[in-house]
Formats: structure tokens, sequence, C-alpha cells
């Protein structure tokens, strides 16, 4: 699975880890993550996020 990293703020989204404190298990694709979920650092939707 591929990372994902936040143009705003740099965190890196790794599927391998998810964002267990955000509700996302481990081995979580970022395609599959609820359009309403934001960047735990800076708070910005997945649309400002870009492949690695």
């Amino acid at each position: 699975m591929e990372k994902w990293v936040c143009v705003v703020c740099g965190y890196v989204y790794d599927p391998e880890v998810g964002d267990p404190d955000s509700g996302v298990e481990p081995g979580t694709a970022f395609e599959a993550i609820s359009e309403d979920w934001v960047c735990p650092l800076c708070g910005v939707g997945k649309d400002q996020f870009e492949k690695m």
C-alpha cells in the first residue's frame, strides 16, 4: 500500500500504521478512509494529500 503526504504540514499517512487515534485501523488504505477524515496534525481534508 502506498503512503500519502499532507501537502500543508508534511504528515505522512502510512496504511500499515493507520491512524488509530482517529479510528482508522492499521492496514486501511488511504482510499478506504472516510471522506470526513482530516490530517491529525493540521486538520486539513483528504484533498490536501498527495501520493508519495
